[in-house]
């Protein structure tokens, strides 16, 4: 029996993947073999000896300790892609909100009082809340991964020249871009030609205030940024003083900061780019499939911090074993594998940054000596049994 610990709101749907004879889901379950979270902040908290996995039902994961899940041996997965639809509607409301004057009309009206002439006071007024449309412009979508290519594949739906950036894209998201997409050699020049640019990048050491004054040094007049990817990759002062400059005409962004509120060239939402039903469900269904998959099995698909791997069950043991990335590692594992007799009719070793995991397929259950002595090796993190061998 699996346990699965969950925090905050996690939709049923999710829940219901797992099988009730095989797991126990709920909060407050003491003893779990995973976490399944959505806002929980965990950088304070404790793990419990038996915490294998952390599933993340959405993208980002900076509300968890991603270093010492790696030094623990925990694998940490996400949902990327599960909520980029409902990112890449908000996104097209965030174009029609930038390029047409609605939010303003929307006010104006709002502050009227019932009166005769109604109709021809907003036949007079409406021309101050004219705008522009969409098809012909030209949209620059910087980050073409599971929300750009969408969002980049929507604007050429909509009639828009699309240009695009990312110096690391995946050949699966190339695979769901149009060709008609250009793609751009350096942010420099899509900044330089984009009347809209859609802002689709985690946050890292490199891209952190990314969007600064050298790049809206020269952006098109009239230019509307959207960013629905994360705050922290924005320099609000400098977009503030590109705002009052008059070189960007609208900033539309899902992250109020403090010095950003009610600023008159800002249109801001509270962080709502995933929150629809679909995208909680979409999100939910996808960690909780990945969690089953490895606590049965083993294998690990949309990991932050372990390497994608998956391996067809060859028998019906199966032997995890996590390790630091360091040489020599695998050759101690599989002489301490054949010392003890047992046979590998299957295996798979993969690495990522300072972490490697190994799948191995034995032909008969291992002893004790043989796992206490595979834990005994020095950079070996843990090591999992999975079948029925009546080890822990």
């Amino acid at each position: 029996m699996y346990r699965i610990r969950t925090y905050n709101s996690i939709s049923v749907k999710g829940l219901n993947r797992f099988p009730r004879e095989d797991y126990e889901v709920a909060g407050e379950l003491p003893h779990p073999d995973a976490f399944l979270i959505r806002s929980q902040k965990l950088h304070d908290m404790e793990f419990p000896d038996t915490l294998k996995a952390v599933g993340r039902a959405g993208a980002g994961v900076n509300n968890v300790p991603l270093d010492r899940c790696s030094e623990e041996g925990i694998v940490v997965f996400n949902a990327p892609g599960a909520n980029a639809n409902a990112v890449k509607e908000l996104v097209l409301a965030g174009m029609l909100l930038g390029s047409r004057d609605i939010y303003e009309g929307m006010k104006f009206v709002e502050s009227l009082e019932p009166q005769d002439g109604l109709d021809p006071l907003l036949e007079k007024e409406k021309k101050r809340f004219a705008g522009t449309e969409l098809i012909g412009k030209t949209l620059g979508v910087v980050g073409l991964g599971n929300i750009g290519s969408l969002v980049a594949n929507m604007g050429l739906a909509l009639g828009m020249k699309v240009i695009g950036y990312d110096p690391a894209i995946s050949v699966e998201a190339a695979w769901r871009l149009s060709s008609d997409v250009e793609k751009m050699d350096n942010l420099s020049s899509l900044f330089s030609r984009a009347d809209y640019i859609s802002l689709h990048l985690p946050v890292l050491d490199a891209t952190r205030a990314l969007v600064s004054d050298g790049l809206l040094a020269n952006v098109n007049p009239g230019l509307v940024l959207l960013n629905f990817a994360r705050g922290e990759i924005v320099d609000n002062a400098a977009v503030m003083r590109a705002l009052q400059e008059d070189r960007l005409h609208r900033y539309v962004s899902d992250f109020p900061a403090n010095d950003t509120l009610r600023h008159p060239g800002m249109l801001q939402m509270p962080h709502i780019g995933a929150s629809t039903g679909e995208a909680e469900e979409n999100c939910a269904i996808m960690v909780a499939d990945q969690l089953m998959d490895f606590l049965e099995h083993g294998n690990i698909s949309n990991s932050v911090n372990f390497p994608n791997i998956s391996l067809p069950r060859a028998t019906p043991v199966r032997v995890t074993i996590t390790n630091r990335n360091v040489p020599k590692v695998l050759n101690q594992i599989t002489a301490i594998i054949a010392d003890h007799d047992i046979n590998i009719v299957d295996m798979l070793n993969k690495s990522r940054a300072e972490i490697a995991y190994n799948i191995i397929d034995l032909e008969a259950c291992p002893s004790e000596d043989s796992l206490e002595a595979l834990r005994s090796i020095e950079e070996v993190i843990n090591v999992r049994v999975i079948g029925s061998c009546n080890h822990s």
